[in-house]
């Protein structure tokens, strides 16, 4: 039963710690978190471009290696 209490206490100031940290995070506005995700979703799709692009090389070139007759 004491194990119990214990346990609730521990939940109560766990969460007490959680709540105070989050008052001290420093959210984004809004305008910054828009350039940020668009930001991040066009880097993301240039850098997918560019693995296409390596990737569709690499096998081709590997093709030809291993199609080449001696």
């Amino acid at each position: 039963m004491a194990d119990s209490a214990r346990t609730d206490k521990k939940a109560v100031s766990f969460f007490d710690g959680v709540k105070a940290e989050f008052k001290k995070i420093s959210w984004p506005d809004k305008d910054s978190l828009l350039k940020q995700s668009v930001a991040v979703v066009v880097i993301s799709l240039v850098v997918g471009a560019i693995i296409t692009v390596l990737d569709f090389g690499l096998q081709y070139g590997v093709d030809f290696i291993t199609t080449l007759k001696f």
